[in-house]
């Protein structure tokens, strides 16, 4: 049985995540700290601040796991230094806290093409995301790096209105994912036997958990 630690549960891929730990029997205790309160979920605990890191660093209760949806755009964020607190900042004090509460487990939603050295902003940023957790010595980091996601968004993104129809076509890693088969997937990444030190599960795999899952 295990304690969860999840951030980004209001996002597209956190919130499909959220419901499926809250229905699963493995799970006791779900802490999703948030910026903005949580619908009642059952087995949910949800501070709430404005501040994220405020939120997080209320928590006290050991946890076992932690899941990480941290995830906007530069667009969404406003400026380049509100992206980096957003992707970067918020997703590192998420691991530290969950290292803090004995966790053993982290898994990472980050992104396809993710590269510390990119000459892409947003890349570049999730690729030292990536590094910095890496640098932390986990027992075991699972990394996701899905493509565009797919799903119901409370406030649409145009990159994604505009280009799904194309990446739904693309072959192999490069097709669009749903949200809600990246979230199966991490949890399933979760309670399987994880190999120790870094993993990284580029979308094609994401998709193919996430059907061996939906077809047991």
């Amino acid at each position: 049985m295990s304690r969860v630690l999840l951030t980004g549960a209001t996002g597209l891929v956190g919130g499909e995540l959220l419901r499926l730990l809250s229905l699963d029997t493995r799970v006791t205790q779900i802490y999703a700290p948030s910026r903005r309160a949580l619908a009642p979920f059952d087995k949910v605990i949800n501070p709430s601040d404005p501040q994220l890191s405020d939120a997080l660093g209320v928590l006290t209760e050991p946890v076992d796991i932690v899941f990480c949806c941290l995830g906007t755009t530069r667009r969404e964020a406003g400026s380049k230094q509100a992206f980096v607190h957003a992707d970067y900042t918020l997703v590192v004090d998420t691991a530290l806290v969950g290292r803090k509460l004995g966790a053993q487990h982290m898994l990472v939603v980050s992104a396809m093409g993710a590269n510390a050295h990119s000459p892409f902003f947003y890349n570049r940023v999730k690729g030292e995301m990536e590094q910095a957790l890496i640098a932390q010595n986990w027992p075991h980091l699972t990394i996701a790096r899905p493509s565009m996601l797919l799903g119901q968004r409370e406030k649409q993104r145009l990159s994604e209105s505009l280009f799904a129809p194309l990446f739904r076509l693309m072959p192999g890693r490069w097709r669009a994912i749903q949200a809600r088969d990246v979230a199966l997937a991490l949890r399933d990444a979760a309670f399987s036997s994880a190999p120790e030190g870094v993993n990284i599960l580029p979308s094609d795999q994401l998709c193919e958990r996430a059907r061996r899952v939906s077809a047991q």
